[in-house]
């Protein structure tokens, strides 16, 4: 998979204002009212990253949870990622 240039790449963060680029990995932390919120959007993203063939890192903190993706295969940010966080984001 080809990797994303840089006008690719701002044109999903400006989109896409809630997520960051770290490197070649871009991440967002969602915020729920409780844990039992934040492990229900887990479960909704696998069932999307399953969908997709395409597995995020997945941190929770309670209430809170980190979202982070590149596409390791390809090393580096690619369509995929940013493909996926869209998907995410529309949950």
């Amino acid at each position: 998979m080809t990797l994303l240039d840089t006008e690719a790449r701002s044109a999903f963060l400006r989109d896409h204002a809630d997520w960051a680029l770290d490197g070649e990995t871009i991440h967002r932390t969602y915020v729920f009212a409780d844990f039992n919120e934040a492990t229900g959007f887990v479960v909704r993203v696998a069932l999307l990253a399953e969908t997709a063939d395409h597995h995020p890192d997945i941190d929770i903190r309670w209430n809170k949870v980190l979202i982070a993706l590149t596409t390791h295969d390809s090393g580096g940010l690619t369509a995929k990622d940013t493909d996926l966080a869209a998907a995410i984001d529309a949950l």
